[in-house]
């Protein structure tokens, strides 16, 4: 659907959710090698290439990090761990079904917050996609880079809107016009 007003929430940093990438990474490299030098047979040669991989990657996503500011991603990096964990010859392969699931839940937690603003609801696009409607509302405000929403059952979300000099936005007057309209609309029903 397509929205009057679409705005995108300032993210939060991702520093604790990259650490923890990190480190199941690179134990589960560690477990992959430490796997295939065990068993001694050159069968195994999956698991050396799992962790070689693993390890590279984050050699590499370290190196791209001192370069630039940009949040990177772990996933393609779960992705081959939980490879690794599915075909890990014990009973330790469910392991591999915990590490597909990271992979969904770091998408969507380094997803920015978007909320859509059209003149007979207002829907947030999170996990699960959240939708009120104006008559819910006390007030809509957009000021100085701050969005505030207050509910009539006495919740406040305040949240910093994301800085995005690219985009032709509209001004914060003609938002908070749009939003006292919808507003001034239901009072009258």
């Amino acid at each position: 659907m397509k929205y009057k007003y679409v705005v995108i929430l300032k993210q939060g940093s991702h520093r604790t959710i990259d650490i923890f990438s990190i480190l199941l990474c690179g134990c589960s490299a560690a477990a992959f090698i430490f796997t295939a030098v065990r068993s001694g047979l050159t069968a195994d040669y999956i698991f050396y290439l799992l962790g070689a991989l693993i390890f590279a990657g984050l050699i590499f996503n370290g190196v791209a990090r001192f370069f630039r500011t940009k949040s990177l991603s772990y996933r393609f990096l779960l992705g081959f761990a939980a490879i690794g964990w599915i075909v890990m010859p014990s009973r330790l392969s469910w392991i591999g079904l915990i590490f597909v699931l990271l992979i969904f839940l770091e998408t969507q937690a380094k997803h920015a917050v978007e909320i859509g603003f059209d003149t007979d609801r207002i829907v947030f696009n999170t996990l699960y996609s959240r939708r009120c409607y104006w008559s819910d509302l006390n007030n809509v405000i957009l000021r100085d880079g701050l969005l505030t929403i207050d509910f009539k059952n006495n919740r406040l979300i305040q949240r910093e809107i994301a800085d995005d000099p690219d985009e032709d936005d509209a001004d914060e007057d003609e938002f908070n016009a749009f939003c006292r309209e919808q507003l001034d609309l239901v009072r009258d029903r």
